[in-house]
């Protein structure tokens, strides 16, 4: 929190000055403000996300002033305040991670980094021993004298590769060694950031609802704070314009056997050229009748791909992008979610790849999953509309809130710190506003 901004010392030194009734109206007034504007970031946010980062489109939820001071008046102060923060049950594990890494820091921190380009179970000397201090001090390995990457190291490395979504082959390679070698404070930076963010979304996020954390590439039903289903995401690639963009919404339907529109952007990008040479032909063009126009009626060298008067749309059909069925959440950035034909991608551990949109590897898990609620047989539901080779919307009877996330810290129930690469820069940024705001903890 940016306590200087709430300048405790010179409200005490004013309320010691107080020489009047009017100097008492000013210092009460003063210390409403700067209540509000505590309750505020304490509750809601430092930050308007947006200002930073245009495509986080947050409603942050900020308080009412008048019912803030009413209940505040009405309540006891020390509780009021402890019940301010958000009561979400992550706020309170990030905080707690948060003071322990603290504690740790001040203690001397994770060791000296591993100095070795990669080690394997067998290996000896003093980079494994290096590597086992390191484990140790983490967390992620017990005391131990060992010298040789034995099988507690191995499964201690397994650990920590899980917990940094690296596959956990208990093999330390390039790639490990560098999560391993971050240092503690970069690992703050993160934790604090994650706080932040989790004063963002201090709403009732919804009893089921669906959880898409873009910096794990992973999309999640929740009911009751816990996972019934876990699928790996492919998410929008790292240039500006494919970004996927952070907001809430509800899903109100499914799009079973869906055609594609292309995005203009799209079109621009990756089609225009292969459409004026007579290429792309699973594309059909439509007007804005949505009738489809013949190719041979359309002179192509007068246009471009901005000033082309008609859309582009591929059938439903095994090639089609979006495969088998999309999951619909109408909003202003045409963003949802959707199976995808091109399976290797999710065999990588980075997965940026689409032009912003979340494509599922399990689509029919996930689609039986949110069926189930209004279907006592959603696999045969699903699997009939499918096979009809038609398109078809299936209403979802109770909308389900989406929460689109971008958390490069979070914890679970379980226990546990995992962290992602920041793949979109976000929370460098963040950190830097936070920090500009005089928001971040000062080691002295």
């Amino acid at each position: 929190m940016p306590t200087g901004q709430y300048d405790l010392e010179g409200l005490i030194a004013g309320y010691h000055a107080v020489s009047s009734e009017r100097d008492r109206a000013r210092i009460e007034a003063r210390t409403s403000k700067l209540f509000v504007r505590y309750a505020r970031d304490l509750g809601s946010g430092v930050l308007d996300p947006i200002q930073i980062i245009p495509q986080i489109v947050r409603t942050l939820p900020r308080p009412d002033v008048a019912s803030l001071m009413h209940d505040f008046a009405m309540a006891e102060p020390a509780a009021f305040i402890r019940n301010m923060v958000p009561s979400c049950p992550e706020y309170a594990r990030l905080l707690r991670s948060i003071y322990h890494l603290r504690e740790k820091i001040i203690q001397g921190g994770w060791g000296p980094a591993v100095t070795s380009l990669s080690l394997r179970p067998g290996d000896l000397g003093g980079a494994v021993v290096a590597l086992r201090d390191r484990l140790i001090e983490m967390g992620y390995l017990a005391r131990t004298a060992v010298a040789t990457y034995d099988h507690r190291i191995q499964t201690a490395v397994a650990r920590f590769q899980s917990f940094h979504g690296i596959a956990a082959t208990g093999v330390a390679d390039a790639a490990t060694l560098a999560e391993i070698n971050i240092s503690p404070e970069a690992r703050l930076r993160s934790l604090t950031v994650a706080l932040e963010r989790e004063r963002w979304l201090n709403i009732p996020r919804g009893q089921r609802h669906i959880w898409v954390n873009l910096a794990d590439f992973t999309t999640q039903i929740m009911d009751d704070d816990l996972v019934t289903l876990d699928t790996v995401s492919i998410i929008g690639g790292r240039p500006n314009d494919t970004q996927t963009p952070e907001f809430s919404h509800q899903m109100t339907y499914l799009e079973v056997n869906p055609d594609w529109t292309l995005p203009r952007s799209i079109v621009a990008r990756t089609y225009w050229n292969s459409l004026v040479s007579g290429g792309a032909r699973q594309l059909d063009v439509i007007d804005s009748a949505g009738r489809v126009v013949p190719r041979s009626s359309i002179n192509f060298s007068r246009y471009t791909a901005r000033t082309f008067p008609y859309s582009l749309r591929q059938a439903p059909g095994p090639t089609n992008p979006l495969g088998t069925v999309k999951f619909m959440f109408p909003n202003p950035w045409a963003i949802y979610l959707h199976d995808s034909p091109e399976r290797q991608l999710f065999n990588n551990e980075l997965r940026a790849f689409s032009a912003g949109c979340i494509r599922l590897r399990e689509p029919h898990e996930f689609a039986y999953e949110l069926l189930s609620r209004q279907s006592d047989d959603p696999i045969e539901l699903f699997q009939s509309t499918l096979r009809s080779q038609r398109q078809t919307r299936i209403q979802l009877e109770q909308p389900v809130p989406v929460h689109l996330e971008y958390r490069t810290a979070f914890t679970t129930a379980r226990g546990g710190v995992h962290f992602r690469k920041d793949v979109y820069d976000r929370d460098t940024k963040l950190y830097d506003a936070l920090d500009q705001l005089g928001a971040i903890f000062r080691f002295s």
